[in-house]
């Protein structure tokens, strides 16, 4: 399976999450990398784009030689570079499932997608997508619509599909009324909706969460599942990679993404 994502130096998301995941679900894992982060458990504290050109001979040495069995999408960080993406994935035909998660904030709040590339995203990578897995805050940045609880969710859903993926799932982690004591995403096609549910966990270390989550359903895709039950086992795994969430730095640590083997 591959990746084409940021790096976190910090360990906890990006590319480093996505490999720790995939060797957790018993996928090979290789990567495009398209950013580098100075970043750690408070914050990013520096970003560095690679040439377009880097971006391609990686993804071409890997796919042309090896082969992939699905693609996920993270940090892209400008137009240039979500547009060069677009181009090698459009290039796949829609041979291999590819989960696109559309990464526009740090777990910190810091801007990992520049403003000029958000329409880029809109309109050349989600029609390539077969899932995209927005948070909140993602689906506020590309549709402009604010989801204040699950009803909004059903909607977000549909404004996310307009733009082309065939199944969308919005994350429900951070809503407005999360008094509730599950975490609640909701999967769509616009036909069919599969409603996802876990206990809300109090713990604070969570970074890499994001990227955990589309990581393993592309994991599960890549394994032959169907994308409602890549949806199930992934939701599963970060549960309980989140509940074994630890202490890291200073800040906000990383999810554990070792934990069936603890």
């Amino acid at each position: 399976m591959l990746t084409v994502a940021g790096s976190d130096s910090g360990g906890g998301a990006g590319i480093q999450a996505d490999l720790k995941t995939m060797l957790a679900l018993g996928v090979h894992g290789m990567s495009v990398l398209t950013a580098v982060t100075a970043q750690n458990s408070l914050g990013v504290h520096g970003v560095w784009d690679l040439p377009e050109a880097a971006v391609r001979a990686q993804f071409h040495a890997v796919v042309g030689d090896i082969g992939v069995g699905a693609v996920k999408t993270g940090m892209l960080s400008s137009a240039a570079l979500t547009e060069t993406v677009a181009g090698l994935l459009a290039a796949l035909d829609g041979r291999v499932p590819v989960v696109v998660d559309p990464v526009g904030i740090s777990k910190h709040g810091d801007a990992l997608l520049a403003a000029e590339a958000v329409e880029t995203v809109r309109t050349r990578l989600l029609p390539l997508a077969t899932v995209a897995t927005p948070n909140l805050d993602e689906v506020t940045q590309l549709t402009g619509r604010t989801v204040h609880d699950e009803a909004g969710m059903r909607a977000a859903a549909d404004a996310v599909l307009a733009h082309g993926p065939r199944w969308v799932l919005v994350k429900g982690g951070h809503l407005a009324d999360s008094r509730s004591a599950e975490a609640v995403d909701l999967l769509t096609d616009g036909c069919a909706e599969h409603w996802y549910r876990a206990p809300r966990l109090d713990n604070r270390h969570t970074h890499g969460t994001g990227c955990t989550l589309a990581s393993a359903i592309a994991c599960h895709l890549a394994l032959g599942h169907d994308v409602p039950d890549a949806v199930a086992l992934a939701k599963t795994y970060v549960t309980g990679a989140i509940a074994a969430g630890f202490p890291l730095g200073a800040g906000t640590g990383p999810v554990d993404h070792g934990w069936r083997t603890r």
